[in-house]
């Protein structure tokens, strides 16, 4: 992780003039790219905490005014501290990182006059690697007693799995036992010291990211992956879970939904009654290396991307790291100069021969305004809805507002290239008028506002952030409230009853609710009913499905959709065959899988087992004790000449190592010579 401490000189801030960006146009053989936009399709609610970044202690910046001001205009709400590693050796009474360089001016108190003035709130990381749950409680009680600081987020601990139990340390951990259940053993034990001086705080723990290092590793001892010992013995806690994601690419957004899905199914599994309160918190993200464009437009398009969908999935802060980093590796990157800082703003530090200097201290860099981008796009309060592009050049995302207007992000990541775009909208009617329109380009030292084109159709310039606002064509009033959060019960593999609180009427009464099934911005009515509850049938085996519930009133009023629900179909309750699919063994990027095949029909004298990997970063390895293809996503196991006869009742299992470069979601769907299993 890039956590290098440095000396940050202080300089005059630069005063930006903003770039007059003229009009892009398309070349003539360019394929126009659609949008479509769905307002029925509710993710998320925007938080009020959601665009965040750390600060380090040692950085000599982290206490100006400057510093704050730019945090504040980036429309940052949540400063994490005392900073990634450090967190670790840091002693907040004394202001000591045995070990490491503490700046000036970067105590407690300095961090949280900072945080004031950019109008944020405060996320502490309390020292677990080399403090106690007593020094943890005495912070709470002087941050939050004492002073009157208000802290709500306090995490325990930074990246405890890298002190060394998986084989590679670099996090500082003086237990001797650092196995994940002592880690979870002493969350326990400073959530009740830190509850105990102030009841209202929200404790956060430590878990690796789904696909990224160590995930999936169970070390010697272990009863399982970090994740599972840490939530089935802290879960019952702990109010949010922590992920961090340095990606090391640009396209790695839309991995996100699955990585959320997983994290989700995980606390459910494994934390206990009433799980369903537990947060996502991203406390650390930067979107590649140093050698790729990190401080550049391109990393500023891959943030915006990011920081976007995680919110739309429900995570509650993204916090980008670091509010100052220093130089790295210098490169020329999409015609910018690239310095290799993984930070939002310049140190105004140069590379060790002199030879390169970054510009004056806190110029902000491309990511910056990725985030003013977004901070701007997705207000606190608003809704994203599904917003898709049917070419991988573009990325749409989409906001409801509670006005009713419809705010749409447009990503266009094609280095040289102006696309036209045209917009659809579903369950939305845009107003004839010009949009509000935010631009930044390649190079821009500022975002651009106008009022011009329509609410349908737009030239995006290359390596371009744009936000388009539409107002609703008329204004409806005394539409019904949103109907309440939906859940799901006696889900098989093709039905589910879908149950919801009532909506509250609007000024007429409400005749039906409908079911919306949403897959990105496609969606479709499964169905309507005067009640509260309707099953819906048809449904595939094994599939994953998002649905939002919409009230219409006796005028044809339509209100908001509700939040959205997700749930898995099954596979059939029984079946002539069943299928139990086993990770025997995990080292973060490939696994051992192991089948059992059982035949609950007639004898079987020759089979074929076909099945597919759920995304494309799948693939197969290698298999054994069966001839195993894969074409494109599909996989066909034939058995061998000595295990092809499967008597009534009679198993056999076979092998294969299953390649991931992502969420790794176990295919859950199998069929035995054409019958579907039913999977254990």
């Amino acid at each position: 992780m890039p956590k290098v401490p440095l000396r940050v000189a202080s300089a005059v801030l630069l005063t930006l003039a903003a770039l007059n960006v003229p009009t892009a146009y398309a070349a003539d053989d360019v394929t126009p790219v659609t949008v479509t936009v769905n307002a029925r399709a509710a993710l998320a609610t925007v938080p009020e905490t959601g665009i965040g970044a750390n600060h380090a202690i040692w950085d000599s910046q982290l206490g100006t005014d400057e510093t704050a001001d730019r945090l504040k205009d980036a429309g940052v709400k949540l400063l994490r501290y005392p900073g990634g590693s450090y967190s670790d050796i840091y002693h907040w009474a004394d202001h000591t990182a045995p070990g490491g360089y503490v700046a000036p001016n970067t105590d407690f108190d300095t961090f949280m006059r900072g945080v004031r003035r950019t109008g944020a709130q405060a996320m502490v990381t309390a020292n677990y690697g080399t403090g106690t749950a007593a020094e943890a409680a005495a912070w709470v009680r002087y941050a939050n007693v004492t002073k009157s600081y208000g802290v709500k987020y306090w995490e325990i601990g930074n990246e405890n799995y890298g002190n060394g139990h998986y084989g590679d340390p670099w996090e500082a951990d003086d237990h001797a036992d650092k196995s994940p259940a002592e880690y979870a053993r002493h969350v326990v034990a400073y959530a009740d010291a830190m509850k105990a001086v102030d009841p209202d705080i929200k404790i956060g723990a430590v878990l690796t990211t789904p696909a990224n290092w160590p995930d999936g590793l169970v070390a010697g001892g272990d009863e399982g992956t970090w994740n599972k010992v840490v939530l089935s013995i802290a879960g019952p806690k702990i109010d949010f879970v922590i992920l961090h994601w340095y990606p090391g690419a640009f396209d790695r957004a839309g991995q996100v939904p699955d990585m959320i899905h997983l994290t989700r199914r995980q606390i459910t599994e494994y934390a206990g009654p009433g799980s369903e309160r537990i947060g996502i918190s991203m406390t650390e993200f930067n979107t590649g290396t140093s050698s790729n464009g990190t401080n550049t437009q391109p990393g500023a398009l891959a943030a915006a991307d990011a920081y976007a969908t995680l919110l739309a999935g429900g995570v509650f802060t993204v916090d980008w790291w670091n509010t100052h980093n220093g130089i790295g590796k210098v490169t020329q990157v999409e015609g910018q100069t690239d310095y290799g800082d993984f930070g939002l703003l310049s140190s105004g530090t140069c590379t060790s021969d002199g030879s390169v200097c970054e510009p004056a201290v806190n110029t902000p860099f491309a990511p910056y305004y990725a985030l003013r981008m977004v901070s701007a796009f997705a207000r606190a309060g608003d809704r994203f809805v599904g917003a898709a592009s049917d070419q991988a050049k573009v990325s749409a995302h989409a906001v409801r507002r509670p006005n009713g207007d419809l705010a749409v992000l447009l990503i266009n990541t094609s280095s040289d290239t102006s696309l036209p775009v045209t917009i659809d909208y579903s369950g939305f009617s845009p107003a004839s008028g010009a949009p509000a329109v935010l631009t930044h380009t390649n190079g821009a030292t500022d975002l651009v506002g106008s009022t011009s084109g329509s609410a349908t159709s737009r030239t995006l310039p290359p390596l371009s952030l744009t936000t388009i606002v539409v107002r609703p064509a008329s204004a409806q009033t005394g539409l019904p409230g949103a109907p309440g959060q939906p859940t799901v019960s006696n889900v098989t593999d093709k039905t589910a009853t879908i149950s919801w609180p009532a909506a509250s009427a609007g000024t007429r009464p409400i005749v039906k609710y409908e079911v919306h099934r949403h897959n990105g911005a496609v969606g479709e009515q499964l169905g309507e009913t005067a009640g509260n509850s309707f099953t819906v049938g048809n449904l595939k085996p094994g599939t994953r499905y998002t649905v939002n519930v919409i009230a219409r009133d006796s005028g044809g009023g339509v209100s908001p959709a509700s939040s959205p629900l997700t749930f898995t179909t099954g596979t059939p309750a029984s079946s002539s065959c069943a299928v139990r699919l086993s990770d025997q063994s995990d080292w973060g990027n490939g696994y051992v899988g192991a089948i059992d095949i059982t035949n609950n029909g007639a004898p079987i004298n020759g089979w074929t087992l076909n099945f597919s990997w759920p995304r494309t970063w799948q693939s197969l390895g290698s298999g054994w004790s069966a001839v195993w293809t894969q074409n494109g996503s599909n996989v066909k196991v034939v058995n061998e000449p000595g295990n092809g006869s499967l008597p009534t009742g009679a198993s056999t299992t076979i092998g294969f190592v299953g390649n991931y470069s992502g969420p790794n979601i176990l295919p859950a769907v199998f069929t035995l010579n054409g019958t579907v299993c039913t999977t254990r």
